[in-house]
């Protein structure tokens, strides 16, 4: 990625400006960790049974706990470092509730944890070819995101997707890997949308690609991420979610009760009522007939995200 800087008619090329020690890129991570990634930040320097976690985070939408790690090195490898982090929290999960509990200040239990959603993300300035093939399956709970710093203040932070014909994980597993990473596997699904697609109508599959395209329109920036139980639209911050039924598709919009303007009353007031998407509004979606309508629903929550950022 080249950066400028426009003086004029003229093009001048911001130079990066490493950061000199990892310490400074994990200050600058997870003083905006919210905002960079919508993740809930709980404690730095994590110590668990001799290790060290260098930030521990919950996303609040999957209900999992997201270990951080930061990189300053290309030569580190990091498969075999998240698969270790996430065993070690899989064998000590109540270590890990106690520090949510006591950080944030709130009884958390395990049977509100999603452990299935958990995962691992590396931060660096950027990974070698070794490292983003390494971790280039469809299914691997480990993500890069690549943080460059440029003069002028100016910070690029790019998550690394993983290919479309990434492979499976379980695909290659070894006799020798296989103890130490057979817990993570079972435990620990990626989702995808074939997950949530499975054994739907074609119908209904063609309503959710009619949906998808139209909110994906919205703006060029929106990623679509499955879950354990929905489609989740981000943008940093989550959107809107969809729930793909056997006959009909469910929209919740994340605005709270009196935010939405929705002059046909479309959506339902789920307030105080339990469900899986975030948000106070939700859809009852059957067919295209209100697509456009719809759109501007979504497009508000679009609106507020973008106004918060600005504030």
């Amino acid at each position: 990625m080249q950066l400028y800087h426009q003086q004029k008619s003229t093009l001048l090329g911001l130079k990066e400006k490493p950061f000199k020690l990892e310490k400074d890129m994990q200050n600058l991570f997870e003083s905006n960790l919210e905002q960079i990634t919508g993740f809930k930040f709980i404690k730095s320097e994590f110590i668990i049974k001799n290790s060290r976690i260098d930030t521990l985070a919950f996303d609040e939408e999957s209900k999992a706990f997201v270990i951080i790690e930061y990189k300053r090195e290309r030569n580190d490898g990091v498969v075999d470092q998240g698969l270790s982090y996430l065993n070690l929290m899989l064998e000590y999960k109540g270590d890990f509730i106690v520090e949510y509990n006591e950080s944030c200040n709130k009884s958390l239990k395990r049977t509100d944890i999603d452990w299935s959603q958990s995962k691992v993300l590396f931060v660096a300035p950027s990974f070698n070819n070794y490292q983003k093939q390494s971790s280039n399956f469809k299914d691997l709970p480990i993500e890069l995101w690549e943080i460059k710093r440029f003069e002028n203040d100016i910070i690029v932070i790019n998550p690394i997707k993983r290919s479309q014909s990434a492979p499976s994980f379980k695909q290659v597993q070894s006799s020798e890997s296989e103890s130490k990473i057979s817990k993570v596997v079972k435990e620990i699904k990626v989702y995808s949308e074939d997950d949530l697609l499975n054994k739907k109508s074609d119908e209904i599959k063609e309503l959710y690609e009619t949906y998808k395209s139209a909110i994906l329109n919205l703006s060029t920036d929106i990623e679509v991420v499955p879950l354990k139980h929905y489609i989740s639209f981000r943008k940093a911050r989550n959107i809107a979610n969809l729930e793909i039924q056997q006959r009909q598709l469910k929209i919740w919009i994340n605005l709270k009760k009196r935010e939405l303007d929705d002059p046909k009353k479309l959506t339902i007031d789920v307030s105080n009522t339990g469900h899986w998407g975030n948000g106070d509004y939700q859809l009852n979606i059957t067919d295209t007939k209100n697509l456009e309508y719809i759109m501007s629903l979504v497009k508000q929550s679009l609106y507020w995200q973008d106004l918060q950022d600005i504030m």
